[in-house]
């Protein structure tokens, strides 16, 4: 079992911009979610563990090591998928793979081939593995990504938006294979998408202005708000108001017309219906609130 701690970490740029806030958190192996509007501070964490930039405070190990003393063994537990993954043009899956294997230090040529074919196995690329990696879809693109992030056995993969650009086919491909990835070591999924933490994940926390406002489970996050959303249709000047008189979650089209959901304890008027509570829900109340919360 892996175990990726954080304690303290904070990250300051330029202009005294603060990109990290004194963030702590426990990832245990499995699916990790982490959830946060543009700005949030989710890619200054990821480039933090993989080890592209130190903290200028704080702890982070992995199994008990120190990464900030010792960031090669980061580097050498770690696969990345990052959001924008280029390749060379015109060089096949196969000699792609078997460049960037060498670049992770695998020498061995026959240990290299027999780790990337069956890399190129798993992720349902190996009727094309001489393809122009250049030529391939989008979905077979990350497909790739996620092999060449295998490579070396690591115990921790980062991925950031990955499923960003494709179709629901494609993305529900891309995310079975992560989970199968994710039930052996840590995967860390960075998104904006509430509805792949939902289903991928175990553990998650939701990021706001390089702070993590609350971390826990899906599931339990979900249970501590059942019962206290509430939605009705109404009409566009009808919003105004009710946003200065209700905790409103959010604002969706269902029909072509307008539906509004809030916060409660109670039922807001005879108008509102009880609406089942999901984790974009959380998510939305979470962000309005910034306040830490852990489950």
């Amino acid at each position: 079992m892996n175990t990726l701690l954080l304690q303290n970490v904070s990250k300051t740029y330029a202009h005294s911009v603060k990109a990290l806030n004194d963030i702590s958190l426990t990832i245990p192996n499995g699916m990790f979610g982490l959830l946060g509007p543009n700005g949030a501070g989710k890619s200054t964490l990821m480039r933090t563990l993989a080890g592209l930039q130190l903290p200028d405070t704080g702890r982070i190990t992995l199994n008990g090591v120190d990464l900030v003393a010792n960031p090669t063994f980061m580097k050498q537990q770690l696969g990345y998928l990052p959001q924008d993954f280029g390749v060379y043009p015109g060089l096949s899956a196969y000699t792609l793979m078997d460049h960037l294997a060498v670049l992770k230090g695998i020498r061995n040529r026959s240990l290299r081939k027999e780790q990337i074919l069956a890399l190129l196995d798993k992720t349902n690329l190996y009727a094309h593995r001489n393809k122009a990696v250049s030529t391939f879809s989008g979905g077979m693109r990350q497909r790739f990504g996620i092999a060449q992030a295998l490579l070396g056995d690591p115990q921790v993969i980062i991925v950031d938006e990955p499923t960003a650009g494709l179709d629901p086919e494609e993305r529900n491909r891309f995310n079975t294979l992560l989970c199968e990835i994710g039930q052996q070591i840590i995967v860390i999924l960075s998104t904006h998408l509430v509805e792949d933490v939902r289903n991928l994940c175990t553990h998650m926390a939701i990021m706001q202005h390089g702070s993590v406002i609350a971390a826990g489970k899906p599931d339990a996050f979900v249970d501590a708000i059942a019962g206290k959303v509430w939605s009705k249709a109404v009409q566009a000047h009808e919003l105004i108001a009710l946003q200065q008189t209700n905790r409103v979650v959010s604002t969706r089209l269902h029909g072509g017309k307008p539906y509004i959901s809030v916060y409660a304890d109670t039922q807001p008027d005879a108008a509102f219906t009880p609406k089942s509570a999901d984790l974009e829900d959380v998510y939305f109340i979470t962000l309005h609130q910034n306040t830490s919360h852990v489950c």
